[in-house]
């Protein structure tokens, strides 16, 4: 069991992220609670600003450490640190580096749709998957913040570290992920507001070590909210695909996502109808348990085209390469992600 004066030892021991000074010489520690009969760790920890990256990679040490020194769960706040303490051991800050946004070789694809419950993170996870069976070098942010599910559904169970001052990226089936769910303990709700939304947006795109990819994919949150917007504006050049059902009312709220991609000058790839329709294996029967017409009536109203109309199924599992929402090469909806990956591409180098 931890002690809380092995507590402080340990953390003690990390340099804060702008000062680089220990949080022991900072006396940073401001609170340190034990809970004996879980082994749980709470610490409040004060920094020079919250809401970074800086603060994010803080976090993950933060959490490995206190894990590898015997702690069950952990879980951490953060203050900031009174100004006289700042201005005592202020140093110099290193420049930032230019980052991914203004990369020439990266084309940023964001997967939008107007509602939840159409399967847009499916189709993000299979089409970045598709990218990367094709020979692409591809990347792919859970930008779905407060929703974020896509570690689970490629059975990602490991984190990112952090090597020098950047972050790496887990890396599954030839993509490169970031997730918030990386730095939630205990699938924990994100309950921030919108600028802190913002800050971790940013701390994706310039705190992550990514490397040469030719494609970085973005899981939108559904809707038109503050994430949304923090995309348009971070990336005016980004291109879009729009998922939707077949049903007309899916389709019709779908359009408000295509319209806010018309207007910030965001170019739309296509549209992907999930959900098209049911085939029994038994018969070769189609049924449209959805309705039809969605995707067209879409892709019609946003003068873009549809690339594809993936069934209802479900990948085949391996409990030895466990990933429950990624369909395998040779699998039906695995051929037909390969020809949406092949029309994106297409699309792209017209």
């Amino acid at each position: 069991m931890l002690s809380e004066e092995r507590v402080r030892e340990v953390v003690g021991s990390l340099k804060e992220p702008f000062l680089h000074k220990t949080l022991g010489e900072l006396e940073a520690i401001e609170e340190v609670k034990i809970k004996e009969e879980k082994n749980h760790v709470s610490v409040k920890v004060l920094v020079v600003k919250t809401g970074t990256s800086e603060q994010l990679e803080l976090q993950t040490q933060i959490v490995n450490t206190l894990k590898e020194a015997g702690a069950a769960t952990v879980g951490i706040r953060f203050g900031q640190l009174p100004e006289e303490v700042i201005a005592a051991h202020r140093s110099q800050e290193p420049e930032g580096e230019s980052g991914l946004l203004n990369s020439t070789n990266t084309t940023f694809i964001a997967i939008a749709s107007g509602k939840g419950g159409v399967g847009k993170s499916t189709v993000s996870v299979n089409l970045a998957v598709a990218l990367a069976r094709s020979g692409k070098k591809v990347g792919l942010i859970d930008a779905d913040i407060y929703g974020f599910s896509v570690p689970d559904m490629m059975g990602i169970t490991n984190r990112p570290v952090v090597r020098g001052e950047k972050i790496i990226p887990v890396e599954r089936f030839g993509v490169q992920v970031i997730s918030m769910g990386f730095f939630v303990e205990d699938n924990a709700p994100i309950i921030w507001r919108g600028p802190m939304l913002g800050k971790m947006l940013n701390s994706f795109f310039h705190e992550v070590e990514w490397g040469d990819i030719d494609y970085l994919l973005l899981d939108l949150p559904p809707g038109t909210g503050d994430v949304a917007l923090d995309i348009h504006t971070m990336l005016p050049h980004c291109k879009e695909v729009i998922v939707t059902t077949p049903h007309p009312t899916a389709a019709f709220v779908a359009a408000r996502a295509g319209a806010m991609a018309l207007r910030t000058e965001h170019e739309i790839l296509g549209v992907i109808e999930n959900m098209a329709y049911f085939e029994s294996k038994i018969t070769g029967e189609k049924e449209y348990v959805f309705g039809r017409g969605g995707g067209d009536k879409l892709a019609e109203e946003l003068q873009t085209e549809v690339l594809g109309r993936l069934p209802l199924d479900q990948p085949d599992w391996n409990e030895e390469d466990f990933a429950p929402s990624v369909y395998q090469e040779d699998h039906r909806l695995g051929k037909i992600y390969s020809e949406i990956a092949e029309k994106v591409i297409s699309r792209l180098n017209q």
